[in-house]
């Protein structure tokens, strides 16, 4: 026997993260009881940006193009580049700081334990574009996570091989944080003041 409807409601609510049974269950019944348009309106943006959101081919950030509007901008400087985990520590970073170059979204970590190796997070496309001579400086803004520190390693040393001076962002912000989270001032104060790897 098939899933109602409500149950097939319920349980894709669950894909979120930090939704549980009993959050799905409430979100479900609060869009069919109280907001039938607030759901319509979510599942139409839903269908959408699943067909039509992809990477960039730049930075591997979210964009809707071929390029995202940072890595299409003239008037960034692209001597600088800055490699984040997630499109949500990019957005951190812009919104807490002056940062004027381009950036390089990992989309993830090194994390052997969970499969996640150097070909998932695309360093081979970063390790080319190292190559290319333009970047003489990549900053390592990776979560100071054990997973986050060991890919700024990994980073630094794909940099050097490149002969591109690798920066890490100076401590201030909290080991075993994640950048989404902490607050601009700190944000910006480790960014202002990050220092070359050695």
């Amino acid at each position: 026997m098939s899933a109602s409807l409500l149950e097939q409601l319920i349980d894709a609510l669950r894909v979120l993260p930090g939704v549980g049974g009993k959050s799905a269950q409430r979100m479900a019944y609060q869009l069919l009881e109280r907001d039938r348009d607030g759901g319509r309106r979510l599942s139409a943006a839903l269908a959408q940006a699943m067909e039509h959101v992809g990477h960039c081919a730049q930075c591997r950030d979210f964009t809707e193009g071929p390029l995202c509007a940072i890595c299409a901008s003239a008037s960034r400087d692209r001597h600088q580049l800055c490699a984040v985990e997630t499109p949500a520590d990019r957005l951190a970073i812009e919104q807490a700081t002056g940062y004027r170059g381009l950036y390089f979204v990992l989309q993830g970590r090194l994390s052997p334990l969970d499969g996640i190796g150097p070909r998932e997070l695309g360093l081979e496309r970063l390790s080319a574009r190292l190559a290319e001579g333009e970047v003489s400086e990549l900053i390592i803004a990776t979560n100071p996570t054990v997973e986050g520190e060991a890919t700024a390693h990994y980073l630094a040393q794909l940099a050097r091989q490149a002969k591109v001076r690798p920066m890490r962002l100076a401590h201030g912000v909290p080991l075993g944080g994640e950048l989404e989270y902490v607050d601009r001032g700190t944000l910006s104060h480790a960014f202002g003041s990050r220092s070359e790897m050695g």
